[in-house]
């Protein structure tokens, strides 16, 4: 038996094992989710046949002032967050200490925050903040009425939006992608995600696309001894010669040129 001084939230992504949880014994299996709070004296044990794997996350929770928070108490939004984080809290500190299945699909986003932390993509940061807030929300909602996505506001479903498909971006930069698969991904239309592409980052998803490809490119033409040719083709182009067309049309100068320019001799 052990505790902790914070909470840790426990999913199962396969295999088998068993929880012990305030002297109860529970069953444990894959897409399992529980929560252990400070304090809580818990064990666990893998099936010998069929051991679990277990993900787990420690948050420890502490109240600041707003001001300290947001920044500003007028910010928009600023109240409903406050709210929010006070309801969420208190919820965590009253829920049942008994496994319930991940409904919510919380464990998605512990894989999402560690994909951010290993990977430590730009806006690293950023995403895992994103990730446990939803994890603590999710985690939440496995022990009430969940029914389906959370209903976002408004003025920040675009955002979460643009956050999916530019994480699909650079996740899949490397095959062919198109505007139309990513809307489809996203259950809207090619049209309405162009015009977050174009309020988010005044681009056109297109640019967005090569914008992350270009900077692969640049990070291999410095590092790699491949050629343009497999710089290419490893990188999402369809030829050399557009890569070549892209690259000088962003940089003023050919791949080659900036590789020459940029790319440090060998000790």
């Amino acid at each position: 038996m052990h505790k902790h001084s914070e909470y840790e939230f426990h999913f199962i992504p396969s295999g088998k094992g068993k929880v012990i949880l305030d002297g109860h014994e529970y069953a444990l299996q894959a897409r399992d989710f529980y929560m252990t709070g400070p304090d809580l004296a818990h064990y666990q044990e893998a099936d010998k046949r069929d051991p679990m794997e277990e993900l787990c996350l420690h948050i420890d929770i502490q109240q600041i002032g707003q001001d300290d928070a947001l920044g500003t108490s007028r910010e928009w939004g600023a109240e409903l967050e406050t709210q929010e984080a006070a309801d969420c809290v208190h919820a965590l500190a009253t829920l049942p200490h008994v496994p319930v299945v991940d409904r919510c699909n919380a464990m998605q986003w512990f894989n999402a925050a560690y994909r951010a932390w290993y990977e430590n993509p730009y806006g690293a940061y950023e995403t895992m903040r994103h990730c446990i807030i939803q994890i603590l929300l999710r985690s939440v909602e496995n022990y009430t009425n969940c029914s389906g996505p959370f209903d976002l506001p408004y003025r920040d479903m675009n955002a979460y939006r643009y956050q999916l498909a530019t994480q699909f971006v650079q996740d899949n930069y490397a095959r062919p992608i198109t505007l139309e698969d990513v809307a489809d991904r996203l259950h809207i239309s090619p049209r309405q995600l162009q015009r977050i592409f174009s309020q988010q980052q005044d681009l056109t998803f297109r640019e967005y696309v090569e914008q992350v490809r270009l900077t692969h490119v640049c990070e291999a033409l410095l590092k790699s001894g491949d050629s343009i040719e497999q710089i290419a083709e490893e990188h999402g182009f369809s030829s050399s010669n557009y890569l070549h067309y892209v690259f000088k049309k962003r940089f003023s100068m050919t791949p080659n040129e900036f590789k020459r320019q940029y790319r440090k001799p060998p000790n």
